[in-house]
């Protein structure tokens, strides 16, 4: 199974190896995706996945965290990880002469960590100020919040850092356990990007990971659709952070791409609906902007917006007429090729990054076991019509399933404020 740009093969012992060339490129990357993540956790260890994350940078077998450091930028490169709410992930991409480089310290880092007390105990101190910066950064806070919210009753609710109280109990035998669970087939994947040799990154892949075999294969539970929710947090910031949106699709949903499409004519750009109309025409807001949350068995359609206290409530009044509007009144003339281009272009800048693209392949193979090419999703944009948009903006655009977050200081108008009120 391969794209135009993109090979697809498994290793002997049946590692799924996505490669994706790209011609003249002068770098080269290498990750390795591991699927678990916050929403695989118990109560009871809630936070292992980001905190195992850090851990293993510290020591492996071979090399400390400062050795890991000194190669990989004596080769022109960079390393890093993330955790989600499906996923973790380690990275390395060099400059394509040293590629072997980021080979060799990507595969250390999952193979050969230590994990021992004494590094547990350092990175916890980094890990429970990450923690306490989230909440003081609302920006990134309100992210959290809403999703909190909308998912609230479901795993999918669990922040990726976890909570404070959790990780300071977390040791290294709980890392070392959760580790040896999850580490490995079946649930590992190896992504390769850039100037890549294919048979190579195929061989090293088997060499260095079909040893971790006979792992716990993950098992998820479906959140159920949210009913219409508001929650209010009150926080220290002079400025108010808003959250609204509707349960939407999973990302291997049949109409997922007219769903990004209609997110983007809400609130993709300086021209969107509610960037025009709420924040140029009314003054409103800040920032006002759309994104689209998809998982593996769920997703969300959300609106985020900053205003000043006296502007919330009108604020989300405002972002309703324009749901309803795009909704009930449709698209306008030429509305929906400019935002197919938008989002085209969007895209075909993010080939552009190593980095990105091997996040892109891992993000969509760990979710549904599937890739595309760059091709191949530029016609999937191209083949929407604007019913398409128009049937999802219908399915999902209902007062019913309204879920709304704010975070601010204390008001009682607005904590006591009802989503009910905004007709929709």
């Amino acid at each position: 199974m391969s794209g135009d740009d993109i090979s697809f093969s498994r290793t002997s012992g049946g590692i799924p190896v996505l490669i994706e060339k790209i011609p003249g490129s002068e770098s080269a990357g290498y990750m390795v995706g591991v699927r678990t993540g916050s929403r695989d956790e118990d109560e009871s260890v809630m936070g292992i996945s980001h905190l195992l994350e850090h851990v293993v940078f510290r020591e492996t077998k071979t090399r400390s965290s400062y050795q890991m450091a000194r190669e990989m930028e004596g080769a022109g490169g960079e390393m890093n990880a993330f955790t989600g709410k499906e996923m973790t992930a380690f990275y390395g991409v060099t400059i394509k002469e040293t590629r072997d480089t980021a080979k060799d310290v990507v595969a250390d880092i999952v193979v050969n960590p230590l994990i021992n007390e004494n590094d547990v105990k350092l990175e916890k101190k980094i890990v429970l100020q990450e923690l306490s910066m989230v909440e003081s950064e609302p920006e990134s806070y309100i992210h959290d919040l809403f999703s909190s919210n909308i998912w609230r009753g479901h795993k999918l609710a669990q922040d990726e850092g976890g909570t404070a109280e959790v990780v300071r109990r977390l040791g290294a035998k709980e890392l070392r356990e959760y580790y040896e669970e999850r580490y490995g087939i079946p649930n590992i994947a190896v992504f390769a990007a850039g100037n890549i040799d294919g048979e190579d990154t195929v061989s090293w892949a088997e060499e260095m990971f079909d040893g971790l075999s006979g792992k716990k294969k993950i098992n998820r539970r479906r959140p159920g659709v949210p009913k219409a929710s508001y929650g209010f947090t009150a926080n220290k910031s002079e400025h108010y952070h808003i959250a609204m949106g509707f349960p939407a699709y999973d990302s291997d949903h049949p109409d997922r791409v007219p769903l990004s499409l209609l997110s983007a004519v809400i609130g993709s750009g300086t021209s969107s609906r509610l960037f025009q109309e709420v924040r140029e025409k009314r003054a409103l807001v800040y920032s006002v902007y759309n994104v689209v949350e998809q998982h593996s068995d769920a997703g969300a359609l959300c609106t985020y917006m900053s205003s000043t206290e006296e502007n919330v409530i009108k604020g989300m009044e405002t972002v309703a007429e324009v749901y309803r509007e795009v909704r009930d009144g449709g698209l306008e003339e030429g509305e929906l090729e400019r935002t197919k281009n938008l989002i085209k272009g969007a895209l075909v800048r993010s080939t552009e990054s190593t980095e990105r693209r091997l996040y892109r392949l891992g993000k969509e193979f760990l979710l549904n076991g599937k890739h595309q090419s760059l091709s191949d999703r530029l016609e999937k944009i191209s083949a929407v019509s604007e019913e398409d948009v128009m049937r999802v903006a219908s399915d999902l655009i209902k007062g019913s399933t309204l879920n709304i977050t704010v975070l601010g200081r204390e008001s009682k108008d607005i904590r006591e404020f009802s989503g009910s009120s905004l007709d929709l």
